[in-house]
């Protein structure tokens, strides 16, 4: 049962996404990242334990390490699962961006297409096979439903993000991956494809929403990757692709007339266990797990606290 949310001094505005939810406080915001996991734009109906701890942090510490490339919206953490930082104006695009044919983009193309967000892509690929360069595929981002994939091209012309501001955000979202797949490569890992979401703040583009985390990121591993390509065999790695295998083979897309499969106990375990693995292997950083028995008060408390000495 999704909790109700929370009522903070001096909030001003609340939104609910489909993990986290987004409290307008004066001319700041407060995102809390909650135990929901998503797949197919679908919220699925259990809760994983630590998830939310696990994205929070993750995206905090790309926020930090990335912030020479480009401003971002955190200014602080006041609690494990909770950031504050920037009120910006959101550019309504997610800036998608692949090193390797793989989930949506595979799907795409062994479907039979060639063009994909105004991207060609040659004959004869296969899965997992890595691109001759990173393609930005872009998808609009939608406040209910599914995102659309978009390209760039038609991004302009429709006036969603003007001419300028793309190209700032094209350059950007290669210069953050590059820095993702190099940190993802000193870590024993390669990071697949992941998305960005970006926003304005004083007329200046920021980095807004989360980082290079399971829930916007797929990693494979590093030593394995050659030799399970060669023999046509699934990659091992690190992201929420497992979840998504696990519904399809369940016969689940979130597509019209289709009912979640009951997830088991034991599934959500495996989830929690994969989350945490994966905060480990990308941070190179052991994982404390914060109390859980009272984790609504828990936030609500840390963060009043902070609030109060803003």
């Amino acid at each position: 049962m999704i909790p109700a949310p929370y009522q903070f001094p001096n909030q001003t505005s609340f939104y609910r996404g489909k993990v986290r939810d987004v409290y307008g406080i004066g001319d700041h915001l407060l995102m809390i990242t909650s135990d929901r996991i998503s797949a197919f734009d679908v919220v699925l109906p259990k809760l994983i334990p630590f998830k939310g701890q696990v994205l929070n942090q993750i995206a905090s510490y790309f926020l930090q390490k990335t912030a020479d490339i480009v401003p971002n919206w955190l200014v602080a953490t006041p609690d494990p699962n909770a950031a504050y930082g920037l009120k910006c104006e959101p550019f309504a695009i997610e800036m998608v961006i692949r090193g390797y044919l793989v989930g949506h983009l595979w799907r795409e193309y062994k479907a039979g297409k060639r063009i994909v967000c105004g991207v060609t892509l040659p004959d004869g690929l296969v899965e997992n096979q890595k691109l001759p360069s990173p393609i930005i595929t872009p998808t609009t981002k939608a406040s209910e439903g599914h995102d659309e994939d978009i390209s760039v091209a038609a991004i302009i012309e429709q006036g969603i993000v003007s001419r300028g501001h793309m190209d700032e955000l094209c350059a950007i979202t290669h210069q953050l991956f590059l820095r993702g797949q190099e940190m993802a490569a000193e870590k024993n890992l390669i990071l697949v494809d992941t998305k960005y979401e970006f926003g304005l703040y004083e007329g200046k583009i920021m980095l807004m929403d989360e980082i290079h985390t399971p829930d916007s990121s797929r990693y494979f591993y590093k030593e394995p990757y050659a030799e399970l390509f060669a023999k046509g065999e699934a990659q091992k790695q690190l992201s929420k692709e497992f979840v998504r295998e696990w519904l399809i083979a369940n016969g689940f897309q979130g597509k019209e007339g289709q009912n979640i499969p009951t997830i088991t106990d034991e599934f959500v375990q495996q989830i929690s266990e994969r989350y945490i693995l994966l905060y480990e292997e990308i941070t190179g950083l052991p994982f404390h797990k914060e109390p859980q028995e009272d984790i609504y008060n828990r936030i609500y408390n840390n963060t009043i606290q902070y609030l109060q000495h803003v």
